[in-house]
């Protein structure tokens, strides 16, 4: 596949049934841990509160009273990554572990094996997306975790999970190009329905983004989606010093190779030890190095 496909997600015919939660959670077998869930009502049904290390999507919940009428507005959303194309994350990785898919179609994809739990791709997030499991695990082990687009899904022609199971076809998925032509399209029928600040969110922030928002109000009943989304300056300095960082390395070990091809390196003696005297002597010039005395209890 080399078509950029997009993830399309209409919130004005969102119902917050939560569905794809539930059905990102199946495939990628991902738990749904008591802890990340229990607590006193705190005044809204977004649950969990956030993304966490077990949870790559959520849909959030708004409220806003009116101000002439009757009522509330009553906006959600999807949170979820956004598989930018000019992604933060995978410019900042220093292990390569975050990388857009080979075949084009624009996805932000991870090897978790070469994760080294540094979490630079979270500080770099404009959305703050990434999130790692094994934090606070004794040993290390702390592995990103975050939405794929369900690549495993996509590369046998199969929509994401979460995709799938939209029962009111919020979600959509396909070629980025005809889905920001939709979204357009429904955003003139809101406007045209009284919905000044309806808009499309994803088609130009962070050089484009692979999930395509029809919002049906402003920003501000949104969550984590700045105005002007895109990589900050710490993000694109830290860039270029990835290569800096592999060049380093690569002389370092290239020194200490020359350095024992030339035998100015690091070298150890070579010894052995005689069980009779119980010495250890030098194996070029046969001098005793050390003598162990073992009645005395020297070891």
């Amino acid at each position: 596949m080399s078509q950029e496909m997009a993830i399309y997600y209409d919130a004005s015919k969102c119902t917050a049934c939560r569905g794809c939660q539930a059905a990102c959670k199946v495939w990628n077998e991902l738990p749904s841990p008591i802890d990340f869930n229990a607590g006193e009502f705190k005044g809204t049904f977004q649950n969990p509160p956030d993304l966490n290390p077990d949870t790559r999507l959520i849909i959030t919940f708004e409220e806003r009273a009116r101000e002439n009428a009757y009522g509330v507005d009553w906006a959600f959303g999807r949170r979820s990554c956004m598989h930018c194309t000019d992604a933060a994350c995978v410019n900042v990785c220093p292990s390569g572990s975050l990388y857009h898919d080979p075949d084009g179609t624009g996805l932000v994809i991870y090897d978790v094996d070469k994760c080294i739990g540094c979490q630079y791709c979270r500080s770099a997030c404009p959305f703050d997306v990434p999130r790692h499991t094994g934090i606070g695990v004794a040993g290390g082990g702390i592995k990103i975790n975050k939405c794929t687009g369900c690549i495993d899904r996509v590369r046998h022609g199969r929509a994401p999970a979460c995709v799938s199971t939209c029962q009111p076809n919020a979600l959509e998925w396909g070629p980025r190009d005809e889905l920001i032509a939709k979204a357009r399209k429904r955003v003139e029928v809101l406007h045209e329905k009284g919905f000044s600040d309806a808009r499309v969110y994803g088609a130009d922030e962070c050089g484009g983004l692979h999930v395509i928002n029809v919002l049906k109000y402003d920003l501000s009943m949104y969550q984590n989606l700045p105005e002007d989304a895109a990589p900050d300056g710490l993000t694109e300095a830290l860039g270029y010093m990835k290569p800096l960082a592999a060049l380093g390395a690569a002389g370092i070990v290239g020194g200490l190779g020359l350095s024992f091809l030339l035998g100015t390196g690091y070298k150890r003696d070579r010894m052995y030890y005689d069980e009779v005297d119980h010495d250890v002597i030098d194996v070029d010039t046969d001098e005793v190095i050390k003598h162990i005395d073992k009645e005395a209890g020297e070891r």
